[in-house]
């Protein structure tokens, strides 16, 4: 007489599923350095990206993407909707803190040298990732349809119209006709919940695919001893543990933030009155003050020089290096100097009238 199988059997009959390999991914060693939080800002990045997928859908059940609703739906959203000026404040501020988590993580993997051979690709998709998120915040301050989003976007617009060669023809896809008007909020809505999540959800994805077949890359203090059986330790529960810690936490600072500073509403997009102080978010500032200090299709080329020079940096360095010698102590006086370049004009745009 055969026996009925058990429930454990049938899921398996189901599901062909060699569970083993999830033990042998929790007992990945891990390297010891990353004991401390601030070498853990990938997983960050990873939490703060899954908060945005959340309160971005949330908030899609509410919003009207059309010129005429848009900042109705909003303003609905803010001040009728039952918590929904919390998410919308969640939403906005894990964006925020994203871009702040992806600059860090970068700052952390160019100064510790882990950028070089064989992680130069891994360094080049990071980058897209934080121009991605970037543009992340850019279409979602515009999608507001306030009197600054607006104008801020008809900026924007302008900048990508002063890029050489395809500039005129990449203003006239984002504006969908040679103004900013109805089509261009339409498209900014595609590309926020359609096209750049699916980009960055890619984009993470080979990421953390190249993070597991190049493995993390060790590093070594001078001055810190560490005995040679704790190296390593195990991805769970140690690691796994901390990252949900860190997980926590920011959950932790986002609530207070959205509760101490919600998400605001300023006055309705005007197409025929242009604002005396038009400011694009603080991530942008620096291009902003580049463009006060220089010329409009100057600024556009300095930036896309310098981030075509950050993107290949780990190609052009070793290219450096194989015919110059290039010391190691000079890339990072460059890459000082290149993030208090953008320190400077950033809080400096911050402070200007």
């Amino acid at each position: 007489m055969n026996r009925d199988p058990g429930l454990r059997q049938r899921l398996q009959e189901m599901v062909p599923f060699d569970w083993s390999l999830l033990r042998h991914i929790g007992s990945e060693p891990v390297p010891y350095h990353l004991k401390k939080w601030w070498f853990c800002l990938g997983g960050t990045v990873l939490y703060l990206f899954i908060i945005q997928v959340v309160t971005g859908i949330a908030l899609t059940f509410y919003y009207v993407p059309s010129p005429d609703e848009a900042y109705a739906s909003v303003a609905a959203i803010t001040r009728e909707v039952r918590f929904g000026w919390f998410i919308r404040s969640l939403h906005k501020w894990s964006a925020q803190f994203m871009i702040v988590a992806v600059i860090l993580h970068m700052l952390r993997v160019y100064f510790t040298g882990a950028y070089r051979r064989p992680r130069q690709l891994n360094w080049c998709i990071g980058f897209l990732l934080l121009g991605t998120t970037m543009t992340f915040g850019f279409t979602g301050y515009s999608l507001v349809y306030e009197q600054l989003s607006f104008w801020g976007a008809t900026v924007a617009t302008n900048l990508a119209e002063a890029v050489p060669l395809v500039g005129p023809l990449l203003a006239y896809f984002l504006r969908g006709g040679a103004e900013v008007g109805e089509n261009t909020l339409t498209r900014f809505y595609i590309l926020h919940i359609g096209v750049l999540p699916t980009v960055a959800a890619l984009l993470v994805g080979l990421h953390i695919l190249l993070v597991r077949l190049h493995g993390v890359t060790e590093l070594h203090f001078e001055g810190e001893t560490v005995r040679e059986d704790e190296r390593h330790f195990a991805f769970w529960p140690e690691h796994g543990t901390t990252e949900l810690m860190i997980g926590v936490l920011l959950m932790y600072l986002l609530t207070l933030t959205a509760l101490i500073f919600p998400a605001g509403l300023g006055a309705p997009a005007d197409p025929t009155v242009t604002p005396l102080h038009i400011k694009p978010e603080w991530y942008f500032y620096f291009n902003f003050r580049l463009l006060k200090l220089t010329s409009l299709r100057l600024s556009v080329v300095l930036t896309l020089a310098a981030g075509a020079v950050a993107f290949l940096w780990p190609f052009i360095e070793e290219w450096l290096s194989r015919r110059l010698k290039f010391p190691d102590a000079l890339s990072v006086l460059l890459g000082t100097l290149a993030f208090l370049s953008f320190l400077v004009l950033t809080v400096w745009e911050a402070f200007a009238g």
